[in-house]
């Protein structure tokens, strides 16, 4: 599955439906029930419908299974190639999650890469 942002950019995948990477094969994220979590254990946004809103409701990324409220999805550029996997980091307790904020159907402002350094 491929993350693409609002510009229609794919800037990360997952291949496990669990761990995500950038495609120079750095480990960024995973996935947890519904939410998105650093390898620190925070928080970053949620995943539903094919669409990664961040922490205020709004779009970060879709993927080809986009569906339901999110807004305008860019044409799609081509995917670049799939770096060599890093080793992923440990896992650290994951913190509380946020309280679910309203889906916005407005573009985060947070681009890519930022969005897994928040």
């Amino acid at each position: 599955m491929t993350f693409y942002d609002s510009h229609g950019k794919a800037v990360a995948y997952t291949e496990d439906e669990e761990h995500i990477y950038l495609f120079s094969g750095l480990p960024v994220a995973y996935l947890y029930n519904e939410l998105i979590y650093s390898f620190k254990g925070k928080q970053l946004g949620r995943f539903e419908y094919g669409w990664v809103r961040d922490l205020k409701g709004r779009c970060v990324f879709f993927t080809d299974d986009a569906e339901g409220c999110g807004p305008a999805k860019p044409a799609k550029h081509a995917k670049p190639a799939k770096g060599v996997k890093h080793a992923l980091p440990v896992k650290y307790a994951r913190h509380s999650p946020y309280a679910k904020a309203a889906s916005c159907v407005s573009w985060s402002g947070l681009s890519g890469k930022q969005f897994f350094t928040v």
